[in-house]
This record gives structure tokens, C-alpha cells and sequence, in this order.
């Protein structure tokens, strides 16, 4: 069994840009599936811009986590959806700048995102430590 955490083969292109290839978990780990995270804040209100709506995204992602009592270094599968390949960069600055050097597994898809006015959706696969997990 490969040891927990991010895997980088060297077969392969490099995986450059804060991910990793695939990410690992420890038997007995449980999962956390988050929905689609959409760039609105409690007030219902969607900020102007893609770099506000990328990290109004990630809040609503972090608050998640925090509601299972989790934090970003759970996170073992990021899908982010951008509404156009113009907001690569800017959505990979932002995401460097949230995950820091937490490296978790990592797909980018441009698509026709639900509501037109939303220029990101960010889901993810968080792994829950049988130490973490929250009695229900």
C-alpha cells in the first residue's frame, strides 16, 4: 500500500502548479464529498469579478470543511470549473494562495457553468481521519 498523501510518478508529465497526480488515503479514512461551491456569499449576493468570486468560491469551500471539522490540509480531490480558459492564471494564483503547500489531487474544466453570471465552481473530496470523524 503506497504511504498517505500526494503521489507523483515519474512516468508522466510533472505535475506543476501546487497538485499532485493522485493523493492517498489510509485505510479506515472516511470521505467527505462537497458539493459544487458557487461564488455567493450569505447575503445572496455574487461578487464582481473573477478573482472575488474565486475566493468567495474557496470561503464557502473552507466554511464546509470547517462545518465537518476539517481544514484545507483534508482536502485529497479539487474540481474547479471555469467559465472560460481566460481565468487559468488568476484561478491558479488564488488557489496557490488558499491551499498553500497542501498538494491535493487536481482537475481544471472549462464549462457552462450553471448561472451564467458565475464565472467558477469549485467541488472537492475531503479525507475524514478516523480521529476527526463527527459523531451525527
Amino acid at each position: 500500500m503506497t504511504s498517505p498523501g500526494p503521489i507523483d510518478p515519474s512516468e508522466g508529465p510533472k505535475a506543476v502548479g501546487g497538485y499532485a497526480q493522485a493523493f492517498s488515503v489510509p485505510p479506515g479514512t472516511g470521505l467527505l464529498f462537497v458539493s459544487g461551491q458557487i461564488p455567493v456569499d450569505t447575503e445572496g449576493v455574487t461578487p464582481f469579478g473573477f478573482e472575488a468570486q474565486c475566493r468567495q468560491a474557496w470561503r464557502n469551500l473552507v466554511g464546509v470543511l470547517r462545518a465537518a471539522d476539517l481544514d484545507i490540509t483534508a482536502l485529497v480531490k479539487v474540481t474547479t470549473y471555469l467559465s472560460d480558459r481566460k481565468y487559468a492564471d488568476q484561478n491558479s494564483q488564488v488557489r496557490r494562495e488558499v491551499l498553500g503547500a497542501h498538494r491535493p489531487a487536481l482537475t481544471v474544466i472549462v464549462a457552462d457553468i450553471f448561472d451564467g453570471g458565475w464565472l467558477i465552481e469549485i467541488e472537492a473530496i475531503a479525507a475524514i481521519r478516523p480521529s476527526n470523524r463527527v459523531a451525527r
